[in-house]
């Protein structure tokens, strides 16, 4: 049996009553499982109490999730929007960390929801907070009262950039379409960034690192919601996957 590459997770830090836990969503642990045929390692959001340099130089791909939480606007000048219980800077933290030591060791690197938005911020870019208040932009967030199903149905069309790494994966697509569970966006685009999809409001939804070593991608949207019956979310994992064989298979000619 081929062994299969290790990718570390990130996870949330939350509270129940008076019971503090870390969280990751089981459709992430299953879709690094089933779609980049990879084994899942939580990383809890513990922040600087982790060597993070250290765990990503063992790992063979690092996965960043979504999350009900926010970036916490300072990182990026502004003041906040929202309700601070939307916070969680224990992860905002760890996950600004993963992002700097896998782009510096070139191990690869896939970011959704939550994830796209510290790949932005941690690289110098900006959020609307409430992308829904922008004059001409469209509302992207969920009806939280709808069956969990219709939250993750299909809800928009994305235009896939001429020439970039999605529309490759995707055999040429020119557009596909993708659910939305959001209510922030990037507003100012981080400077090592490429945009690789835009939804018709022009929001940005889809990125890749100009100058990476290796896979280091992002989307707004979740492609982890059913990745094996998703034909347009599935060629990311496998892309993905296939990106953290070669991290393992190059770090086992290295040992």
């Amino acid at each position: 049996m081929t062994a299969a590459p290790l990718v570390g997770l990130s996870a949330c830090s939350r509270s129940s009553v008076a019971l503090p836990f870390q969280w990751a969503g089981l459709k992430y642990i299953e879709a690094i499982v089933h779609g980049a045929a990879a084994t899942p390692l939580l990383i809890p959001a513990l922040g600087q109490a982790l060597d993070i340099p250290a765990l990503v130089a063992r790992l063979d791909g690092v996965f960043l999730t979504g999350s009900p939480s926010n970036v916490d606007p300072g990182r990026y000048d502004a003041e906040r929007q929202f309700e601070q219980a939307l916070l969680d800077p224990a992860r905002d933290a760890t996950t600004f960390a993963l992002i700097a030591a896998a782009l510096e060791q070139g191990v690869p690197l896939f970011a959704v929801c939550r994830g796209f938005q510290e790949l932005n911020v941690a690289l110098g870019g900006s959020l609307h907070q409430q992308v829904h208040d922008m004059p001409g932009m469209a509302d992207h967030r969920e009806n939280k009262d709808a069956p969990v199903e219709q939250q993750y149905a299909s809800a928009h069309r994305v235009t896939l950039v001429e020439g970039g790494s999605l529309q490759a994966w995707l055999d040429g697509r020119r557009e596909i379409r993708v659910n939305s569970l959001h209510a922030q966006g990037i507003d100012r685009l981080a400077p090592r960034l490429e945009a690789e999809a835009h939804a018709d409001d022009g929001l940005i939804e889809a990125v890749r690192v100009r100058d990476a070593h290796s896979f280091a991608f992002a989307v707004q949207w979740h492609p982890e919601w059913r990745v094996l019956d998703n034909p347009d979310a599935l060629p990311l994992f496998r892309a993905f996957g296939a990106a953290c064989r070669a991290r393992m298979l190059a770090r086992a000619v290295a040992s």
